[in-house]
């Protein structure tokens, strides 16, 4: 067999393949046929109401395709932010929820879309790679928790009377807490090798940055050990004042 005849076999089974998709694209599409966008939107809400996430995604891409316009497009724009996030399809939750925030920065209920768009970061911290691994929260990637911490930020300070601002705002409490001991490790590490000058900056960061978190001990302390083997005399004594005035159960490092 030549190299011809294999270049047409795969072409013509590249082809079928083709023609068979076409054909389950138009058999999905006929099942929307003569439903008007609130029969579309409520088929939606109902496969949501079953955990049917699948279904539902497929629901409001139809209506968001068959009814561009109108407020039931809009609506399921929302919820297929919520559908993909359900279904654990964290990179399409988030693309479908900054491209609501872009393209309906005043809509009613574009609040909703930050706060879905906070909870998707939120939970890549908890995915369930990690659920089962031993290992410290505070010592992975931060990104997740920056974007999370961003977007409730966002949400509160556009919409503070959203019904979602209470929990953003006990959210971003957490995160604080997560970041500021995520720079501990990092503090940790540059100690760990001796790079004293680089762990007090890294430790007067988080000070200056995540002022009221329970880090803030462990950093001070940090930082009159690195200026002591720096020979920074005065600024370790400083550090130490405000240890022991601020946080006088906290014992003061000997070494």
């Amino acid at each position: 067999m030549n190299n011809r005849t294999i270049f047409f076999i795969l072409s013509f089974s590249l082809l079928s393949l083709s023609l068979c998709g076409c054909g389950i694209s138009k058999k999905d599409k006929d099942l929307y046929k003569g439903l008007s966008a609130d029969q579309i939107y409520a088929q939606g809400q109902k496969n949501m109401e079953k955990h049917n996430y699948a279904l539902a995604i497929k629901d409001f891409e139809a209506l968001e395709a068959r009814y561009p316009y109108g407020e039931h497009s809009l609506n399921a724009q929302l919820d297929l932010i919520n559908a993909y996030y359900k279904k654990d399809d964290s990179a399409l939750a988030l693309s479908t929820a900054n491209r609501f925030i872009r393209m309906n920065p005043r809509h009613p209920r574009v609040d909703y879309a930050y706060y879905l768009k906070g909870i998707v970061n939120y939970d890549q911290n908890t995915s369930l790679m990690y659920r089962h691994l031993p290992l410290d929260r505070s010592a992975r990637d931060p990104s997740p928790a920056h974007e999370s911490f961003a977007a409730f930020k966002d949400l509160i300070e556009l919409f503070p009377n959203s019904e979602y601002a209470p929990e953003a705002r006990q959210r971003m409490v957490l995160l604080r807490n997560q970041l500021a001991n995520y720079e501990l490790c990092v503090v940790d590490y540059y100690m760990k090798r001796g790079a004293y000058l680089s762990a007090a900056n890294r430790a007067d960061f988080i000070i200056k940055n995540y002022d009221k978190t329970e880090a803030i001990p462990k950093a001070l302390s940090s930082m009159i050990i690195s200026y002591r083997k720096l020979g920074m005399t005065q600024l370790s004594e400083d550090a130490e004042k405000i240890l022991t005035s601020n946080f006088p159960t906290c014992p003061v490092p000997s070494s």
